[in-house]
């Protein structure tokens, strides 16, 4: 009896001793925890700064909105040293790399050569054009070329008239011929004076467009035609004829339109903001639709001094040699200017590794394991899909071009859902339902209430643009969002600027589907 009393007060001394040694080391630590964080034991903390709450780059000293009428966040202090920047590292995992289909390049130096394309239009060689206009009055006898598009050449025969004023300017001529034979021993002045009249009346027919071949017979006959051949003045084809049979002409109507197409003009239309890679000399490669497995080359002759105001263009004109005639007046084409940045090689990346946020231009510098470093960079010109790097990166830096801008989106948006409390959602109240006979689209342990109204609605893809007020259970403010049902045919019922009530559920990350719907009207209290 002794022994277990013996063995009853150890057991309770034991205890005691534990209980003393326990109640001494939490008073010790709850001692030291009170002398290392004093902040911690006065419950205060110190703010640090405001952040961004969609987790944009953006801080500010003292609070403030963003544009959306949201409250930046406070960061206290021990949450961050310093203020997030813009070289955060995203990771993923080697699952979500290969899933989003994420492909790198490097970044290496490349002979920059930026092609400039435009639109094009093939016209006649001004300096190739012949226009033929009577300078007297008289009918058309004949018609020696009656087609457009007949080809000439130089001195061949086009039509034979009859004209008063030529046959008089003949007569002219010949009563000053024979005046000279008549003189021919006389006097040397009156010879002089005679061989004057020959030459003025041979003029005046020459100055009519009367060809040397005419003349000749002329001279040579000695008699009077009736009807005086017109003949071409220079090679080409007739694209205007309008010269009838019979008809009557007076002085300076045009009968012909004749040019030469051995060689034409590319007008092309290049946008002022490429002028400047434009440069007389310069190789141009011509494509025509009408010829597609054919390439033709000429070189820019001329840029015009004038920019069209309302396309904002000017027109750059290009010589091309047209010896088969396959280029025709006002063709389209597409023209190809190759123009060398520089001599020496340049720092370039691929045109889809930038993402442009309007501000600034970042890619994602891949540093192995699924790790991606977003840096901003300054860029140079652009030529063929790539875009010279100025600042920002080093030859053999690998950057995201493809994928990059849903790594991008998930790396702001998992900084969004923080930055709405997504932690601390709460379910809705039980004590008012919707009806039941409204559109329930799926189960949900959790949804969310709001009211507000339908801005659109779009059938295609199953969503409805809503603008609701605030849904305190998620903290968000009042927004328009957009929501997808998963039945499209529950749409039908609805319109846009009804007003509704409804309830939503997280499907996914981040992700809200509408789960009941019903409009304003309706709602009951249970």
């Amino acid at each position: 009896m002794q022994t277990i009393a013996k063995l009853i007060i150890a057991a309770i001394a034991l205890i005691a001793t534990l209980a003393a040694g326990y109640w001494w080391g939490h008073t010790q630590s709850q001692t030291n925890t009170a002398v290392t964080s004093p902040q911690a034991a006065n419950g205060e903390k110190k703010i640090l700064y405001y952040r961004n709450p969609m987790g944009l780059p953006d801080t500010s000293p003292v609070p403030k909105k963003d544009p959306m009428g949201m409250d930046y966040l406070p960061v206290y202090e021990g949450e961050g040293d310093e203020p997030p920047s813009d070289q955060a590292i995203v990771t993923l995992s080697t699952e979500k790399v290969q899933k989003l289909g994420v492909r790198t390049e490097a970044a290496m130096l490349r002979e920059l050569i930026r092609t400039v394309r435009a639109v094009a239009t093939v016209q006649t060689d001004e300096r190739k054009q012949y226009t033929m206009v009577t300078k007297f009055e008289g009918w058309i006898h004949r018609l020696h070329v009656n087609t457009t598009g007949q080809a000439v050449k130089k001195g061949d025969a086009l039509m034979d008239v009859y004209s008063p004023e030529l046959i008089t300017a003949q007569q002219e001529y010949l009563i000053a011929t024979r005046g000279l034979q008549a003189v021919a021993d006389g006097d040397a002045d009156v010879r002089a004076a005679m061989q004057r009249l020959v030459a003025g009346a041979l003029q005046k027919l020459r100055n009519w467009d009367i060809a040397e071949t005419e003349l000749r017979r002329l001279q040579q006959t000695g008699t009077v035609q009736q009807n005086m051949t017109l003949r071409a003045q220079a090679d080409g084809v007739v694209l205007e004829k309008k010269a009838i049979m019979g008809q009557r002409f007076m002085p300076g109507e045009t009968l012909y339109q004749i040019a030469d197409l051995s060689s034409v003009w590319m007008l092309a239309d290049v946008f002022e903001q490429d002028l400047g890679l434009i440069h007389p000399g310069q190789l141009v490669t011509i494509r025509v639709d009408a010829y597609p497995d054919k390439v033709f080359n000429g070189a820019v002759a001329f840029v015009y001094p004038t920019v069209t105001p309302e396309t904002r263009t000017a027109i750059v004109r290009i010589v091309l040699p047209n010896p088969d005639g396959l280029l025709k007046p006002d063709m389209y084409a597409r023209a190809e200017f190759a123009s060398f940045h520089s001599k020496n090689k340049v720092l370039t990346i691929p045109d889809s590794a930038v993402l442009d946020t309007g501000t600034r231009r970042v890619v994602l510098v891949d540093l192995g394991t699924g790790r991606y470093e977003p840096r901003t960079v300054k860029l140079g010109m652009h030529a063929d899909g790539y875009s010279e790097v100025l600042g920002g990166l080093r030859a053999g830096e690998a950057v995201v071009v493809k994928a990059n801008f849903l790594i991008d989106a998930e790396s702001n948006f998992k900084s969004a859902l923080n930055s709405f409390g997504h932690t601390t959602y709460y379910p809705v109240s039980g004590d008012q339902e919707i009806e039941p006979s409204s559109a329930v689209l799926s189960p949900s342990q959790v949804q969310y209430r709001g009211q507000g109204s339908i801005e659109a609605i779009d059938f295609t893809h199953a969503t409805v643009t809503l603008a609701h007020g605030p849904i305190e259970s998620l903290k968000w403010p009042a927004m328009t969002m957009d929501f997808r049902f998963l039945e499209p045919t529950l749409l039908q019922s609805f319109k846009p600027g009804q007003k509704v009530i409804f309830e939503i559920a997280e499907e996914s990350a981040g992700e809200f589907v509408i789960v009941r719907i019903q409009p304003a009207d309706t709602f009951h209290d249970h």
